[in-house]
Order: structure tokens, then sequence, then C-alpha cells
């Protein structure tokens, strides 16, 4: 599993004219699913992800997480993480998980993150989305599993 993880001011993503999710301040998370993803995986990004203590304190450290701080997660899958470019021009995503086998990963990670309180927002599964997002900071983290695992 890999995550882009954006620290945000404010969130939205939308399908054709359609709003699907909108939040305040919180965390963008750009969500890849690898093809052997299953619980363990999921448990581990959602905690890791939640407890990332990277919003600032009242001394202005970077010290503070998303729930310390009970804010917002706006979740996106996106297959293009699992994008190989070392050959050739166009990417392959072999490593990404087909469909019928990510999107039920998916969907328990975007549970497992309201089990612990969070408030969610969504894109829809396999839909042509546009995100908009106002950075913060700007702090942008990129986390794979893999390297847990």
């Amino acid at each position: 599993m890999r995550a882009v993880v954006q620290r945000v001011s404010r969130a939205t993503v939308s399908s054709g004219t359609e709003s699907l999710g909108t939040i305040g301040p919180g965390l963008v998370v750009f969500l890849g699913i690898h093809g052997k993803d299953g619980a363990n995986e999921i448990v581990w990004m959602v905690d890791k992800i939640a407890n990332l203590r990277i919003f600032e304190d009242d001394n202005g450290k970077m010290n503070r997480s998303l729930l310390d701080l009970d804010q917002d997660m706006l979740i996106v899958s996106q297959f293009t993480l699992y994008g190989d470019c070392r050959k050739g021009r166009r990417p392959g995503y072999s490593e990404a998980a087909p469909p019928a086998l990510a999107e039920p990963v998916y969907l328990q990670f975007v549970d497992e993150a309201r089990q612990r309180g969070i408030r969610v927002a969504t894109g829809r599964f396999q839909a042509t989305m546009a995100v908009e997002l106002v950075n913060d900071g700007p702090v942008t983290l990129l986390i794979n599993s893999d390297k847990h695992f």
C-alpha cells in the first residue's frame, strides 16, 4: 500500500458536476492498493497516517497529529501510485491491485479510519475525479507499507 499524504487547510473532490466530499483542515490521502494488500497493511497504514505528528503545536513545532486536533481526512483511491516508470514512456501498473481486489481494500481502509473516530470524506472508486486542495505548509509525505512488512 502506498499513500501520498498532504496536510491541507481545505480540500474537495468532485466527479463531473457532482461534489463527492469536502473537508476543512486535515489530511488528504491519495491511496494506492497493491495486489497483495490486506488487513495488516490497512491497520498499519491508517494508524501511521492518523498518528503522524505533522501539525504544529503552540510553539510552532510539528508535534500534533490529526487525532490530537480532531481534524478531517479526505481519502482518494489512486492506482497510479503504483505506476512503474523505469522502462519506456508509458507507466506500467502491474503491481496495482485490479479493481475487484482494490475496491474492498479501499473501503476497509475508509472504514478503519472512521472506526478511529476520524471524520472521513471520500472520492468515488474508479471514477475520474477532480481534487482541489490547499496544501498547508506545504507538507507532503510518501508512505509505503512494504517498507514496514
